[in-house]
């Protein structure tokens, strides 16, 4: 059993902190007292059924607690796992939270081998290394799904950790994968240095990107021509060498890591020859100003906006696509709805937001949906969407 600290009660800390407290002790350390209350009261403060389901039903040695020398003390390994937004300004990650903890772990947790899950602009370990004087800094990479975190670390497609000590290494695979439900024989692991690791994480989710840009701007042709693209993609997709997955065309990629993943990357390259990089984060912009224009030739009196959420079963609504195409027709001067039953707020960018699905319905001459859903499907007739896969 080992002492863990996890910093960071989001998706990828509270996912981890959860599995891994089902048999060794962790501490988790959130600035947030509203989500600390939450999870010693064994419920989560996101959404996420697995992760709902281990804090109810299993027997967890996990504390949450905003105190960092409680969390900390006596901890033999913490997982800093806080966000890394991304400055447009600084044209960086903003690292300040991951730093201010890796500080407060040296602190209160000398011997403490510290492993940043957060994404991370390449060269941050090696740097901060550096800057503080210690070695016992490495990188692992998350690939977890909104709403899917924990079944995701419990079933994980890969484990990668970014060290230049390989028997911490292998400790640290061992940790996750011994807590995984998945078979240890299935789970590909990796040992490789802290820069690559960063690296892997950046292309990683900036290829995901450049996947939904090429079937957007597939379909985006597809359109202008008066062509099927779900015909096209169809077609295109029989290639075993390109797989008939992540191919429904939307209104751009969204959610909290792809737009600042791949802003990041550009960022690392500025003195590296390139053009895809770019082409990639302008092609989410360029797709965006498609839809609205489209929507706007539709000359729509009242525009409903469905769901600000990126996908089912998630309650994170951070830079979702739809958000960009709804500024875009409000600088039109069209008015929108927004029917986001989740929110609170009884305003979104200074449109009103309705809960009551039938009145948002009747109020609206045109409903935009990045997704069909069956509650919507009996107004199809006022849609407008990309969707070609799941709206039939």
């Amino acid at each position: 059993m080992k002492k863990i600290c996890v910093a960071g009660a989001g998706y990828v800390g509270l996912s981890l902190a959860v599995m891994l407290a089902n048999g060794n002790q962790v501490r988790l350390l959130e600035i947030n007292p509203a989500r600390v209350e939450l999870v010693n009261q064994r419920q989560s403060p996101i959404t996420d059924e697995y992760i709902s389901r281990y804090l109810q039903e299993k027997k967890l040695d996990l504390v949450a607690t905003s105190d960092p020398e409680a969390a900390l003390k006596d901890a033999e390994i913490v997982l800093v796992a806080t966000p890394t937004n991304y400055d447009p300004e600084e044209n960086y990650f903003n690292v300040d939270s991951v730093v201010d903890v890796i500080q407060k772990a040296v602190k209160y947790a000398p011997q403490a081998q510290i492993v940043v899950k957060s994404t991370l602009p390449v060269g941050f370990i090696e740097k901060t290394r550096a800057d503080l004087g210690i070695t016992n800094l490495h990188f692992s990479p998350e690939f977890l799904r909104e709403g899917k975190a924990l079944y995701d670390n419990l079933y994980p497609s890969r484990i990668i950790i970014g060290t230049d000590d390989e028997d911490f290494g292998r400790q640290y695979l061992d940790l996750l994968a011994s807590a995984a439900e998945k078979d240890r024989s299935d789970i590909p692991c990796l040992i490789i240095k802290p820069t690559e690791a960063e690296s892997v994480k950046l292309f990683a989710n900036t290829y995901l990107a450049m996947r939904v840009s090429f079937f957007n701007e597939l379909d985006t042709y597809a359109a202008s021509k008066g062509l099927s693209t779900g015909d096209i993609i169809r077609g295109v997709c029989l290639d075993p060498r390109i797989g008939d997955f992540y191919n429904n065309p939307s209104f751009g990629y969204g959610g909290y890591c792809l737009p600042k993943d791949t802003k990041q990357l550009l960022a690392n390259y500025r003195d590296v020859p390139s053009t895809m990089i770019r082409a990639i984060v302008d092609s989410n912009s360029v797709r965006k100003d498609y839809i609205a224009s489209e929507i706007v030739k539709r000359h729509p009196r009242v525009v409903g906006v469905y769901r600000l959420v990126m996908k089912s079963g998630s309650d994170n609504f951070r830079s979702s696509s739809i958000q960009g195409i709804m500024k875009r027709i409000k600088a039109k001067g069209i008015e929108v709805v927004v029917y986001e039953p989740i929110m609170k707020e009884d305003s979104f960018f200074n449109s009103r937001v309705e809960r009551d699905l039938a009145k948002f319905k009747a109020d609206c001459d045109l409903i935009v949906a990045n997704r069909i859903t069956d509650e919507i499907r009996d107004v199809r007739d006022k849609i407008y969407t990309r969707d070609l896969f799941s709206s039939d």
